[in-house]
């Protein structure tokens, strides 16, 4: 459906020598991922699969019926076979007589649990009468964009059949729920030749006897419609271009000029991170003529709907004389509207039972000639919100240009927002991390320190960016992240901190992959060890570049930011024992690190009006995986010492206080605790991670 889809088809992904041994519950995973894998068929966590499948029963010993159905929550392309629920359909088919009618049809997902199957922990979702009622043996249940399209057009019906004949039927707008599943089952005992049915502004239900055949009739369905949409659209779609696309490069700086000041504006009461999408199908749509008329009808698909929300945010900017100074200016006003404008919404269709008012911030931004921004309370949410929205896009696109598109009514989008069922989903979630909704810049972020640090502050929930100038080893460390969280949490740059250009690039990375900055971890480093009378002047300058300059300029550019989000901030510099205590043969280091310690002091006292906190952490002796021990500074502190390298660590354990070794762990424990609300209260502060040394003590 978008511009680079257009030609493309759907490929049959189904490998017989993979299926020929799979059981019947397997055959309906395997059909599933490959569903799934394909947002053109699906979006991540929409749509269900089912197969009806003949078991043993656990208690009795007689074969019965089982319906193996997607779980509550669970997406297609990622499920596994613990995702699926299982369920009697004698007792499924019972609940019929306990049925009260549509104004009761909600209570009937009670009634699930007792239908389960083999005590299977996994909840059974609201679609499970949907799939039970269908008297086939295979169905799938799934939102491509082409069929959309067709669904949400405002002669569905008329063109579902100009398509499809009868092999497919149509039903009209109705919920999910226990009702439709009874539609359904009328509707294929009306029609017993039909291979699916069309729900207007919903969605595509097909079956088989077999998981091949449901698979197949599946892709054929949206392959028809696919080709029919192509073969009808002509010329300019969306009313034609009304503004020109900024090139790739003014568009990012854009959208850096955006997300920090829209994500303060709306983080007040609960933490956001933004998504940043310019792919053609989204720059099509928000540099057309038809982009504010479209935009104020909202989305057709329930899917769709409850990631975006009512309706997106145009934001008020003209690519033909960009003027970004003045569009800041306006977004506080344009937010204010949309939360009004929203509150209106809820008041007007609210229910005796409605939840409260929830956050009434946008979740999706367009912006003319720039593309789309998404704030989410998570990375992931933010992500998935913009990739539904892309599928509004190519459904209104086919919609627009073959009839005349429609989104949901404004009281079935509140209906559905404001669903107790999901209402209660929502109350289920469980509790936000500590760092939820953070974003860490972490300079020297591919080294143990560093790497531990993101690895700390990940677990408690924040996004990190990694910025170092090992580039193989910010590869390794990236991947390290990716595999123990997601790789929506992590991302990486390249950063000399001495560089003024690289760090504000740098700096302008992190803004454009998560919308903003929380936290500044500056612990780029590294160490030398020299008599004062052979320590060269570019030795002096080296240390002194990289761990007062460098320091200063991070610090400068995290500042900037801060004070433009208006959010507050933190900043945690990883400064050394040797800042405090002197060493003897490191008078550059020393010095070096003395100077951090005293930026920390002076930024705590600027930024304490603004919400933003300065603290610092002084470690000593951190050999393992610590890359600054990996050259010369090892063997040299050995010569200083006059000792074996070997037995570094045991020097440095023996003759620390408490006798025990520092490791970059122990750091990052430190570091986590000056940046989570823990020390809330603590600014200027200085932390000794060093076993305990009296020389650096700091009263």
């Amino acid at each position: 459906m978008s511009t680079s889809n257009r030609t493309n088809r759907l490929e049959n992904l189904w490998d017989e020598g993979k299926a020929a041994n799979m059981s019947e519950a397997e055959l309906l995973l395997y059909r599933s991922n490959l569903l799934g894998s394909d947002k053109r068929i699906t979006n991540y966590g929409g749509g269900n699969t089912s197969a009806k499948v003949m078991e043993k029963d656990p208690l009795s010993g007689e074969t019965v019926e089982v319906l193996w159905v997607k779980g509550s929550g669970g997406d297609v392309g990622t499920i596994k076979m613990d995702g699926f629920a299982t369920l009697y359909m004698d007792k499924l088919k019972a609940l019929k007589g306990l049925y009260r009618g549509p104004e009761h049809e909600d209570e009937m997902v009670g009634y699930l649990p007792h239908c389960t199957f083999n005590l299977n922990a996994r909840a059974a979702s609201i679609d499970t009468p949907l799939h039970a009622y269908v008297p086939k043996k295979h169905v799938d249940h799934m939102h491509p964009d082409a069929i959309i399209a067709i669904a949400a057009s405002i002669d569905s019906k008329a063109l579902t059949e100009k398509i499809f004949g009868g092999e497919i039927g149509w039903l009209p707008w109705k919920r999910p729920g226990y009702e439709l599943g009874l539609w359904l089952e009328k509707f294929c005992a009306e029609n017993p030749n039909a291979r699916g049915v069309i729900l207007e502004s919903h969605g595509l239900f097909t079956w088989g006897d077999t998981a091949k055949e449901s698979y197949e009739t599946t892709l054929e369905i949206i392959n028809k419609a696919m080709s029919w949409l192509d073969a009808e659209i002509k010329g300019p779609v969306f009313g034609g271009e009304k503004v020109k696309t900024l090139d790739a490069d003014e568009r990012r700086a854009v959208a850096g000029k955006l997300m920090p000041k829209i994500r303060g504006m709306i983080s007040e009461t609960e933490g956001k991170l933004g998504h940043f999408d310019d792919q053609p199908a989204v720059l099509e749509f928000v540099c057309s003529h038809e982009l504010e008329a479209l935009a104020a009808l909202g989305t057709s698909c329930p899917d769709h709907f409850l990631r975006t929300k009512i309706r997106p945010l145009v934001i008020d900017f003209d690519p033909e004389n960009p003027d970004i100074d003045k569009t800041v200016e306006g977004l506080g006003a344009a937010i204010e509207a949309y939360r009004d404008d929203y509150a209106a919404y809820y008041e007007r269709c609210k229910r005796e039972t409605s939840p409260p008012m929830r956050d009434p911030n946008a979740v999706i931004y367009l912006v003319p000639g720039v593309g789309m921004i998404s704030f989410a309370k998570d990375k992931a949410t933010a992500r998935i919100s913009a990739e539904f929205y892309v599928n509004a896009i190519n459904v209104m696109r086919g919609a627009s240009s073959v009839s005349t598109y429609q989104g949901l009514s404004e009281q079935e989008a509140f209906d559905i927002e404001y669903w107790l069922l999901e209402e209660a989903k929502l109350q289920r979630m469980p509790k936000p991390k500590p760092l939820a909704a953070k974003v860490a810049l972490i300079t020297g972020g591919a080294g143990g320190i560093g790497k531990a640090t993101a690895i700390r502050m990940a677990r408690e929930g924040a996004c990190v960016v990694l910025a170092d100038i090992d580039d193989d080893a910010l590869e390794t460390a990236k991947g390290e992240l990716s595999d123990a969280f997601s790789k929506d949490i992590v991302r990486t740059v390249h950063l000399n901190v001495t560089d003024e250009a690289d760090v504000a690039n740098g700096f302008a990375s992190a803004v454009a992959e998560f919308g903003g900055l929380d936290i500044l971890v500056s612990n780029a480093g590294l160490a030398s060890s020299a008599p004062i009378e052979d320590t060269t002047l570019e030795l002096w300058d080296k240390n002194i570049g990289i761990l007062a300059t460098g320091y200063f300029l991070v610090s400068r550019e995290a500042f900037r930011l801060f004070r433009y989000q208006n959010a507050g901030g933190n900043v945690v510099f990883v400064s050394s024992k040797n800042g405090l205590a002197a060493s003897p043969g490191a008078s550059a280091y020393c010095t070096a690190k003395a100077a951090e310690i005293h930026l920390a002091r002076c930024l705590a006292l600027e930024g304490a009006a603004a919400q933003i906190r300065v603290n610092t952490v002084n470690p000593d002796a951190v050999l393992r995986g610590s890359k600054i021990w990996t050259g010369e500074w090892k063997e040299q502190r050995a010569a200083a010492y006059k000792m074996s390298t070997d037995d570094l660590e045991a020097h440095y354990r023996d003759r620390s206080m408490l006798k025990r070794s520092v490791l970059p762990e122990d750091i990052a424990e430190a570091i986590y605790f000056l940046a989570s609300d823990m020390s809330a209260k603590s600014t200027g502060n200085i932390i000794n991670v060093d076993a305990g040394n009296a020389q650096s003590f700091t009263r």
